[in-house]
């Protein structure tokens, strides 16, 4: 009678031999998963920061950008200096360099690490804007926590790619870390 525990010793044997041989081929596609995921959070932020970063040349996304830059205590001062335009344009620059910086990761991870900390204090700016920005907590859904539209949602999304950025950044300054040893 079989227990499916011990028959003789062959079926024991077989019966592990088929649960270590499906272990390589779950790690395997385990592995391949983690750096297509990985290779596409990389590029894609770096995607996504590079195109709002040329966007921030035209006169759509500066006045686009122009309340939540108006209210912010951190940043209202700056129209105070430079034009709508111009300081959409100097935002762009650094976005479009920050990306660059992100990119660079197999040819210089130490420039990938200094990209990505200027992404995670460029989302936590934009994310800061979510407490600044009139009209973010939708009055008509009761406020905090129903999200308006505009400009909540549109806030929100930087909540996933300031975690990006985080990975991006550990990652990278890890990697820099390994090639200097």
């Amino acid at each position: 009678m079989t227990t499916g525990i011990y028959i003789d010793g062959a079926e024991s044997v077989s019966r592990m031999e088929q649960a270590n041989a499906s272990a390589p081929e779950k790690s395997s596609l385990s592995s391949q998963a983690e750096a297509v995921g990985s290779g596409l959070a990389r590029y894609g932020l770096v995607v996504v920061v590079a195109w709002v970063g040329l966007m921030k040349f035209t006169a759509y996304e500066a006045e686009g950008i122009s309340p939540f830059v108006a209210n912010s205590p951190l940043m209202s001062w700056i129209y105070g200096i430079i034009s709508v335009r111009g300081f959409s344009a100097v935002l762009g620059i650094i976005e479009v360099a920050i990306a660059l910086l992100i990119a660079l990761r197999f040819i210089s991870p130490r420039a990938s690490a200094l990209g990505s900390a200027l992404a995670v204090g460029m989302f936590l700016t934009t994310l800061s804007f979510l407490v600044t920005t009139p009209g973010v907590w939708e009055p008509s859904a009761g406020g905090f926590p129903a999200l308006s539209a505009l400009p909540g949602q549109f806030l929100i999304k930087d909540l996933a790619l300031l975690g990006i950025s985080l990975w991006s950044l550990g990652e990278s300054w890890k990697a820099s870390v390994r090639a200097a040893a």
